[in-house]
């Protein structure tokens, strides 16, 4: 047994030996022939550096920097444009005289209830004591007054008596005169914009809440600049939410600069600071445009007169126009009283004087406070506004 076992061992062997010797042969291979000289090897082209052309470089001439043309500095130079800025086109303002034309025909809206009431009263064939109070009563409703009432009652009466038998333009031409006597025919009515010694003329308009002052404002610079003034506005309504800013963009609208201060902030200051840039500009026009004030506001009314004195330490106020809304009637006469009384009112200024105001508040308020109408506003328009003219006021009242 021993026996057979090593036989079988020797034999594993023997196999493992031959089996080598097999995979050995097969792996040796003969070796090349070794090479008789060294091959040129090329170096692979070198990374460009900056400012190196990509290329391989080649051997050409080359010129020196005294033989390159240089440019002489014929050549354009590009230079470029600046940006265009988007600026708003300016608003040219009608001339005064044109808009006056179209002011009457709208005035003479307001006819029906004075003048063509008195005309139809006047024409009856006898004029006994209950016309003449129906006469009466027209005036009264027109709000021309009780003292202006009874002047003109008894000045047609004196004429009727006299004249007699009445034509109907004969109705007219006396009661014309008559009404022109009461609006005053020898007043000056021209808003004084030009002192003579000195630039700018200084406007500061008054009025309160709701009368149309600071559009009022900016409408008088738009006249202002129809006749060839500079101007500069003054926001001093510091109170009301917006006022400077609608202050400013009717001043945008004809090229006026506009001086601002904070909301709130303090109006005499900012008057001082319109005054004083309007001097340092060389305009012609200041226009100060003061707060809506409550004229049952005893503060705020001392208020207005400190605007007023702290603009009289650069110069002399030229106007103080207060802005009365046409339509209020008495009520505007009791406003009148009470800003006449705090500062020297030199000029009113009328608003919503068209179809449904009532015509005689001209001579109401002229009455009441001594000085005259100069201004007149008859719509919502930019160039509603116009100078005060009686003889164009009375001939719209009564019709042509």
């Amino acid at each position: 047994m021993e026996t057979v076992i090593l036989a079988v061992v020797i034999a594993v062997v023997v196999l493992g030996a031959l089996g080598g010797l097999v995979v050995g042969s097969r792996r040796k291979k003969p070796l090349p022939p070794p090479p008789t000289s060294v091959p040129d090897i090329t170096a692979p082209p070198a990374e460009p550096h900056v400012g190196d052309e990509a290329e391989t470089p080649r051997d050409e001439a080359r010129r020196t920097i005294e033989e390159v043309d240089l440019p002489d500095g014929s050549a354009p130079v590009a230079v470029e444009e600046p940006p265009v800025l988007d600026v708003p086109e300016l608003d040219v303002p009608e001339p005064t005289a044109g808009r006056l034309v179209r002011l009457r025909s709208r005035l003479s809206r307001s006819q029906n209830a004075l003048g063509k009431g008195l005309l139809t009263l006047l024409s009856r064939e006898h004029l006994d004591e209950d016309t003449w109070e129906e006469i009466e009563e027209i005036l009264l409703t027109a709000d021309v007054g009780v003292a202006p009432t009874q002047e003109l009652v008894d000045g047609l009466r004196a004429r009727v008596k006299v004249l007699g038998t009445r034509t109907p333009q004969e109705l007219r031409t006396l009661l014309r005169e008559e009404l022109l006597k009461l609006v005053g025919t020898d007043v000056d009515r021209t808003v004084r914009t030009e002192p003579e010694d000195r630039k700018p003329g200084i406007v500061m308009v008054v009025g309160v809440n709701g009368t149309g002052k600071t559009t009022t404002t900016g409408k008088l610079a738009r006249v202002l600049v129809a006749d060839g003034r500079t101007v500069v506005l003054g926001a001093a309504d510091t109170f009301r939410a917006a006022a400077a800013d609608q202050l400013q963009t009717w001043g945008e609208r004809v090229g006026a600069h506009t001086v601002r201060g904070p909301e709130a902030g303090d109006p005499a200051s900012v008057a001082f600071d319109a005054v004083k840039e309007g001097k340092e500009m060389g305009v012609d026009v200041v226009l100060i445009d003061t707060a809506g004030r409550l004229h049952t506001k005893t503060g705020l009314m001392d208020e207005l007169g400190k605007v007023k004195r702290v603009v009289e330490k650069h110069a002399p106020l030229d106007e103080i126009l207060l802005v009365l809304d046409a339509t209020t009637g008495q009520n505007g006469l009791v406003q009148a009283r009470v800003f006449a009384e705090v500062v020297d009112i030199t000029g009113i200024v009328l608003t919503k004087l068209d179809g449904t105001a009532k015509g005689g508040i001209v001579i109401a308020v002229q009455r009441e406070l001594g000085v005259p109408v100069k201004l007149i506003g008859l719509g919502e328009g930019a160039d509603d506004l116009a100078p005060f003219e009686p003889e164009a006021f009375v001939d719209a009242l009564i019709g042509d």
